[in-house]
């Protein structure tokens, strides 16, 4: 996210009573009628009816940016389409995915919002923007659903008509923080220089702290930069201010972070030796062969992730999406995290609307079943999923976070393997985070 930098508190979310969500879904439909220009026969998210008709979702992600792109996503959910339409669709209904180029800034974030009312999407899933506060307000007034999105913001977490299927950002750079906390001397943390980036410290810090260990050196740097020699420097000297300790660093840059890795790289002969440490989407398999496997910057590497690691046969189901529908696809990646994600947020979609039945799929069916306590299971690869208006880190503003578990993982050889076996919980660490 772009944009000059504020200190902000984290709301809990107003709560929306079924008659409110029932008039905000005819007030959006009266607008995105109005918007086109005859015969408007389509009420947004209210395209899948019994039978076989249609269901539509968005899929959204930033393409062709300077910053963090995710192309994978809005391919891999048309991958997915093609896929469950040649098995007959979801329950009889083909599906129909509609994508969108949120291009990392909050006004076409909300444009692909707009989108979605207008295009009548039942749903959005498996998406990734920064720009929350743009988007949410748009889905929000129109009753359609966030289903598994990134958690790269913490409005995802908060919104009651988000239904987040990791612990985004709050659980990784916890249960990165405890994994570093005794294996580190000075912690130094490079994070964007942006409104998203300013939640990152304390989020890190509450795992550090939790183990024992200060809190991490905050240094800011620009999430769009081609080069990060001065960054790297600084965080170099900072890590090894203590000649008696090893320091770690922590590059949390998204797309950037192998930009800052190749200048880091420059640059740390000139310093004792440090770890790195950092989280899955700022780091994968893919990243780490392309910078040299064992004889690169990612050797030796903690990194924590929100699912098993990719050679695990529980994404044998997509990697079979993606044998049969995007073989040849380079945007398709199955060891990247937001194909990974949006493959789950399908996955949880698709159980919503087999739990449906014969009864409609509209906007407002699919989040009455979530909220009216639908359980759904994800083949392993996260706990079964189950959402709720106030859940266990409501507290201190996280409402919608349900699932806090993490892997730790270490680059060893070149390759991404579990430096320890099964999820992390971080749910305590998190009740402790300073994130006001």
């Amino acid at each position: 996210m772009t944009g000059r930098r504020r200190k902000r508190s984290i709301p809990l979310p107003r709560l929306l009573t079924r008659p409110a969500r029932t008039g905000a879904l005819t007030a959006g439909a009266l607008v995105a009628c109005a918007s086109l220009a005859a015969g408007c026969g389509i009420v947004p998210g209210a395209t899948g009816g019994s039978g076989d008709d249609p269901i539509t979702v968005m899929t959204w992600a930033p393409q062709d940016t300077n910053a963090t792109n995710k192309p994978g996503m809005p391919a891999f959910a048309r991958a997915y389409a093609r896929w469950i339409n040649a098995q007959g669709g979801i329950n009889g209904h083909p599906l129909n995915v509609v994508t969108c180029n949120e291009h990392n800034d909050s006004i076409t974030a909300a444009k692909c919002a707009r989108r979605a009312v207008k295009e009548g999407a039942v749903a959005v899933v498996g998406s990734y923007s920064q720009h929350g506060d743009s988007f949410f307000p748009v889905l929000e007034g129109a009753g359609i659903p966030y289903i598994g999105g990134y958690g790269i913001t913490n409005a995802e977490f908060t919104s009651p008509l988000s239904y987040p299927v990791n612990g985004g950002q709050p659980a990784l750079l916890a249960g990165l923080g405890s994994a570093l906390a005794p294996r580190c001397g000075p912690v130094t943390l490079v994070r964007p220089d942006t409104i998203a980036g300013d939640q990152l410290p304390a989020l890190l810090d509450s795992g550090l702290t939790a183990g024992g260990h200060e809190a991490a050196d905050d240094q800011r740097a620009p999430e769009d930069a081609t080069e990060y020699g001065a960054q790297a420097q600084r965080a170099l000297e900072r890590a090894t201010a203590d000649p008696l300790e090893k320091g770690c660093v922590v590059p949390v840059l998204g797309d950037r972070t192998d930009t800052f890795m190749d200048s880091f790289r420059r640059v740390r002969e000139e310093y004792p030796g440090v770890r790195t440490g950092t989280v899955l989407g700022s780091v994968d398999q893919t990243t780490i062969n392309a910078t040299g496997g064992a004889a690169g910057p990612y050797e030796g590497s903690y990194v924590t992730g929100w699912y098993p690691v990719a050679s695990d046969p529980r994404w044998n189901g997509m990697r079979q999406v993606i044998r049969e529908q995007a073989f040849g696809d380079n945007r398709v990646d199955a060891e990247d995290a937001g194909v990974q994600t949006t493959w789950i947020a399908y996955t949880v979609f698709k159980g919503v609307v087999e739990a449906l039945g014969d009864r409609e799929v509209t906007a407002d069916t699919v989040t009455r079943a979530l909220d009216d306590g639908l359980k759904v299971g994800t083949g392993g690869l996260t706990p079964e999923l189950q959402w709720r208006f106030q859940d266990k880190l409501a507290s201190v503003g996280f409402p919608r976070l349900v699932n806090t578990d993490v892997t730790v993982q270490i680059v060893r050889d070149g390759h991404l393997v579990s430096a320890r076996k099964g999820f992390v919980d971080t749910t305590r660490t998190l009740r402790d985070a300073d994130v006001a």
